[in-house]
């Protein structure tokens, strides 16, 4: 029996009383009298309403012991990640590991495996396949439609994905990034009421005019609270929190505690704002988590006050999961799957030669990354030459960018890129939404070559090197199978990600603190000037949204859904 003030959601009161606990129910709440400031609160536990686990770089286990620290008792999660890697052996493989720990993952079929024809990914999901997963009890929602121009144009596959979600009476998660007007009338009346890529207050305000619900997103790379948290006085129903994307470092400091508390320092009042934290998620996505209603599962939290949210304790089906910042959940091992086919790489491989072979006859388009968006810009830039090669322009900030078919032998496709800010050295990483190919931004065409193939000798990971070896002439006449295995030396710093290239089954607590190392590592020794470069840096073959962005197949414009030259003419 637990003795505190009581909130209900529903009729909006406070109260003193007791929660009586049975069988990992709610039995009993007797309501002793009114609320009685100094004694701790008691109410649902947050939920994050949109989250792909694998960004983490966790897996379901360890991603559960950092978030219930923070009162999450739940996610709304979407496994297209590991699906883009293994299919639907993955999503299942996410199935399964969520079930070995007491928290409440609520996975989805993810609808757009490959996200577009126009990059390799490890594996499909086929009508067929989202018709077996959405058959299976423990899969919730469609999970989210990228493929917003496929909505739009009455694609068929996509007509089949969305009247599987119907037939199988499973909400649609959606992803319509700057779609206003017309286009979002149509897009919602296909059936999707989600949407979590809503930059600009307009964009939102739209969109929950026609009724979608919106979710303020607050990741480790996207952050568009400020621009969205007004939305939430004036609808308070159609409003959820999310971190879409969460790198482990910012995971172990908060999670939609934050936002709760961020949102009250709004002038929120705190009815609207627990709605969205923990109401209309459960509601939404018919999650079977408890909101403090006698017979209700026992998920809840319990806090020292209502200003800042200190999490006490987290309890979830009547079993305590998290205590005063101490995690209960058992830290466990992983199998390890995975998919890495791709042979090392030379720094010829990212060679790029000048249009007439010694200096350019124009422009070049040129990649902008935007700190805390998704989103990037189209710059069209003139490109340093040196011997007939287009190189980086360090000074001017303009690197070079490549993505490696991770899955096969392919050559890698290489483009520009502003904004990094990296003075020398380069970073790769095998998390490269959605297909995961090698994404690599560098200084030289050495660097960027040793940072891509550190993570081909792990198989998977996170990498950064200040100052690439020495080069070999020799490697030149090496056969794939006598290169030389790269190790990590001072100049260089590796994070493995043996799950799927995207996750790792070691402590989660101890993984951030590595993680947070990488990440000082690519500030202070490269100079780096993004909040959260690798976050950054995975979004940049990111097709789906816009302006400019590169596959391994090319340079992909995402206005036009179409492939784009290097230079404009």
């Amino acid at each position: 029996m637990l003795t505190a003030n009581i909130l209900n959601l529903f009729d909006q009161t406070i109260f003193y009383g007791t929660l009586t606990v049975e069988n990992g129910r709610i039995a009993q709440i007797e309501r002793l009298g009114p609320e009685s400031p100094g004694h701790p609160y008691v109410l649902p536990g947050f939920v994050d309403a949109h989250v792909h686990i694998e960004s983490s770089l966790l897996t379901p286990p360890q991603f559960a012991r950092l978030a219930v620290v923070h009162g999450t008792v739940a996610t709304v999660s979407d496994p297209h990640e590991i699906g883009n890697v293994l299919g639907v052996a993955g999503v299942e493989y996410m199935i399964q590991e969520g079930k070995r720990v007491p928290f409440k993952f609520s996975f989805g079929a993810p609808s757009c495996v490959p996200a577009t024809p126009f990059e390799t990914a490890g594996a499909t999901i086929s009508v067929s396949d989202v018709r077996y997963l959405l058959g299976l009890k423990e899969i919730g929602y469609l999970a989210e439609m990228m493929n917003f121009p496929g909505v739009l144009n009455s694609d068929p596959e996509v007509m089949a994905k969305l009247a599987l979600a119907r037939a199988f009476n499973k909400p649609v998660d959606g992803h319509a990034p700057g779609l206003r007007g017309d286009d979002a009338q149509r897009y919602i009346d296909a059936g999707i009421y989600t949407d979590h890529e809503c930059f600009t207050y307009e964009e939102g305000l739209d969109k929950a005019q026609r009724g979608m619900n919106i979710l303020i997103r607050e990741g480790s790379a996207a952050r568009n609270f400020d621009a969205l948290i007004p939305l939430l006085a004036e609808f308070p129903k159609q409003v959820m929190f999310c971190s879409d994307d969460k790198h482990p470092d910012t995971l172990v400091s908060g999670h939609i505690n934050q936002l709760v508390v961020r949102a009250l320092q709004h002038g929120h009042t705190l009815w609207h704002v627990l709605q969205a934290a923990c109401l209309n998620p459960v509601l939404h996505y018919r999650l079977p988590v408890g909101l403090l209603r006698e017979g209700d599962p026992a998920d809840y939290i319990v806090v020292t006050n209502l200003t800042t949210f200190d999490i006490e304790q987290t309890v979830i089906n009547g079993q305590a999961v998290a205590v005063n910042g101490r995690s209960l959940i058992e830290s466990l091992s992983s199998e390890h799957v995975n998919r890495f086919d791709c042979p090392p790489k030379q720094a010829a491989d990212f060679a790029v030669p000048a249009q007439d072979g010694s200096d350019p006859l124009g422009l070049i388009r040129v990649i902008e990354a935007l700190d805390g968006q998704l989103i990037t810009n189209e710059l069209h830039l003139a490109p340093k030459v040196e011997n007939g090669q287009l190189v980086p322009d360090v000074e001017g900030d303009i690197l070079k960018l490549v993505v490696v078919n991770r899955y096969a032998d392919a050559p890698p496709a290489v483009a520009f890129i502003k904004n990094f800010g990296l003075k020398h050295g380069a970073l790769a990483s095998s998390v490269g939404h959605d297909s995961h190919n090698i994404t690599a931004v560098g200084c030289d065409d050495e660097s960027i070559a040793q940072a891509v193939n550190l993570i081909i000798e792990a198989r998977g990971g996170l990498a950064a090197v200040a100052e690439a070896a020495s080069h070999d002439h020799d490697h030149e006449r090496m056969s794939r199978r006598a290169f030389l295995r790269l190790t990590t030396t001072p100049e260089t710093q590796v994070l493995p990600l043996p799950v799927a290239g995207l996750m790792t089954d070691a402590d989660g607590f101890d993984i951030a603190a590595q993680y947070e190392a990488l990440d000082r590592f690519a500030k202070q020794e490269l100079g780096s000037s993004l909040a959260a470069p690798f976050m950054t840096l995975s979004f940049m073959a990111l097709l789906v949204i816009p302006t400019l962005k590169l596959s391994d197949k090319g340079l992909f414009d995402g206005k036009t859904f179409t492939f784009t030259p290097l230079y404009l003419a």
